[in-house]
C-alpha cells in the first residue's frame, strides 16, 4: 500500500488546522504523527481514514500498483481512536463477531481467540457498557489490530490503559504490524516507540 498526500489542507470555518502537507506513506513503515495540541494530528488521521474530507489537496491510495476508488478505501483501513464508540449493548463476543461480518479478521483469529488474547475472557458475555474505560480500550484496539487490513491508524492508542494494557499494546504492535503501514497520532513516546518515521504537525 502507498498513500500519497498532495498539498493537503483542512480548514474549519476560517481557521486552517493544517495546510500544504505533501508526503508519501508506504507499507512496512510505522509513522508517528506528533505536534502540540491543536496542531492537527487527529484531524489529519481522520482525513486519512476518510471520516473527514480535506479542504484542499488530495489523498490517493495505491494498492498493488492500482489506484483505489474512494468508496472502497475503507476496506483497507482499520482505526482505533478515543472518539470512536463501541456498541455498548453488545458483549465483546457479539461486537467483534459483528465487526468481522464487514471487515474480516486476520486469518487464524476469531472473536473468541481475540478476546482471550486481549485478556477479557472472563468478561466475554458481559455487556460492554459495564466495562471499565481500560477494558473498552482493549476492545477498540482488538477490532483495529486484528482486522485484516494493510493500513492501521491509531490515535492515542494507550488512552485509559494500565501497565498490563500498555504491554498488550506493545505486543500487538510487535506481532501484528510488521508488514503493515501504521500511523500513530501521539505525543507519548511509549505509544510510538515502534515508529522510525515522523510527521511533525504545526511546525
Amino acid at each position: 500500500m502507498k498513500i500519497s498526500v498532495t498539498d493537503a489542507g483542512k480548514r474549519f470555518n476560517r481557521e486552517w488546522i493544517f495546510r500544504n502537507l505533501s508526503l508519501e506513506l508506504h507499507s512496512n513503515q510505522h509513522y508517528a504523527i506528533t505536534g502540540h495540541n491543536g496542531s492537527g494530528k487527529s484531524t489529519f488521521l481522520q482525513c486519512i481514514a476518510g471520516s473527514l474530507y480535506t479542504t484542499e489537496g488530495k489523498i490517493n491510495f495505491n494498492l498493488n500498483g492500482k489506484t483505489l476508488e474512494p468508496e472502497v478505501v475503507y476496506k483497507q483501513l482499520s482505526i482505533c481512536a478515543p472518539y470512536l464508540e463501541l456498541i455498548e449493548e453488545m458483549t465483546p463476543t457479539e461486537f467483534l463477531s459483528y465487526h468481522a461480518s464487514f471487515k474480516p479478521f486476520i486469518k487464524g483469529w476469531n472473536a473468541t481467540s481475540i478476546i482471550e488474547e486481549i485478556g477479557l475472557a472472563k468478561a466475554k458475555q458481559k455487556q460492554i457498557r459495564y466495562f471499565s474505560s481500560g477494558m473498552k480500550q482493549r476492545v477498540k484496539l482488538a477490532q483495529a489490530f486484528f482486522s485484516d487490513t494493510p493500513v492501521l491508524l491509531l490515535d492515542e492508542p494507550c488512552t485509559n490503559l494500565d501497565q498490563q494494557g500498555i504491554d498488550l499494546y506493545k505486543q500487538l504492535i510487535s506481532s501484528l504490524c510488521s508488514n503493515r503501514l501504521v500511523m500513530i497520532s501521539s505525543n507519548d513516546a511509549t505509544e510510538y516507540s515502534s515508529c522510525t518515521e515522523f510527521i511533525r504537525m504545526g511546525v
